[in-house]
């Protein structure tokens, strides 16, 4: 396993990087000790960087799969509070459900603009200052979007971003694949730690996994890639394609299994419009019932929307 110092931070991470969004409730909501059993096998496999959010649901996943671990990991999670009260909510909340002192790295959630960065301005605030008293190691975003990484760029405090990339561009809120390359370039030569996201957008990528993992891991400037993964042999053929491993091909098309996911809504929908509010993709409409429907070229099934449908008829399927 290849590892990287994140930018100038004092971090040392592994190139694949755990994303737990998968094995949540969001996802597959996959039971307890299962989903703790593939993240267990990533970490003794060599994968020492989980990535997590206080909307996913997964601290528990990584609470149990740490039990008795004694070796390194660094763990990074966002939230989308603005205010400073909130901020410090959401980093009692992650250091008490993942039972650990300090957080490696927290981030501002999906921040997609120099404003919306002004606006949580006393989040980010509040977690300089935890960072000052030792509680948290570093400080960041994570973004869809072009000017996100821009504006992350102007931001000295930032030391992290977390950007979507992926060979087909999917999910870019403002611009094209070559324009987030770009900017991505822009942050690594300016010092900041990048690691991006949805590499196969979402699962919409996995017919074509196996260029698609050569692209994200041919990218130099990233330092590492958070991928989803549910299941031991997902985890090998990702750690295949980030050494280039001869057989990663074998091990990619072995890992497919099912068909693609598709983002799935019930019959019962009131077509309250939450999940409309919640989608930063917008791919989430109310059709000629009132009730919700999906654009999939828009959707990348991040399950976001999920969180926010008290009816509990959104699911990623």
């Amino acid at each position: 396993m290849e590892y990287r110092r994140l930018g100038k931070t004092n971090l040392r991470v592994s190139r694949v990087c755990f994303g737990a969004l998968t094995i949540g409730p969001l996802q597959t909501n996959m039971p307890l000790p299962e989903g703790a059993r593939v993240l267990r096998y990533a970490l003794e496999r060599g994968i020492n960087f989980i990535d997590t959010a206080e909307l996913y649901g997964t601290y528990r996943y990584i609470r149990e799969a740490l039990k008795g671990f004694n070796g390194e990991v660094v763990i990074a999670t966002k939230s989308y509070a603005p205010t400073a009260e909130g901020m410090r909510r959401a980093l009692e909340q992650a250091r008490r459900e993942l039972d650990r002192d300090v957080i490696d790295i927290f981030l501002l959630h999906e921040q997609e603009s120099e404003h919306t960065i002004a606006g949580h301005r006393p989040a980010l605030e509040f977690l300089l200052k935890a960072k000052s008293q030792g509680v948290v190691r570093a400080v960041g975003i994570s973004t869809h979007a072009v000017r996100g990484v821009r504006a992350a760029v102007k931001t000295p405090e930032i030391e992290v971003v977390h950007p979507l990339i992926n060979i087909q561009g999917i999910g870019i809120l403002d611009g094209s694949r070559q324009d987030m390359e770009a900017a991505i370039r822009e942050a690594h030569q300016r010092g900041l730690g990048i690691y991006g996201m949805k590499p196969l957008g979402g699962g919409n990528l996995w017919p074509r996994a196996y260029e698609a993992l050569e692209y994200v891991f041919g990218l130099k400037e990233l330092d590492a890639v958070a991928i989803g993964m549910k299941s031991v042999s997902e985890v090998e053929a990702n750690i295949a394609a980030a050494e280039q491993r001869s057989e990663r091909g074998f091990l990619i098309e072995q890992a497919k299994g099912a068909s693609p996911r598709k983002l799935h809504i019930e019959p019962w929908c009131e077509g309250c419009g939450r999940c409309l509010e919640a989608c930063p993709q917008e791919a989430l409409f109310l059709g000629a019932e009132g009730k919700a429907e999906v654009d999939r070229d828009k959707c990348i099934l991040c399950g976001y929307c999920g969180a926010f449908c008290e009816q509990f008829c959104i699911k990623i399927i």
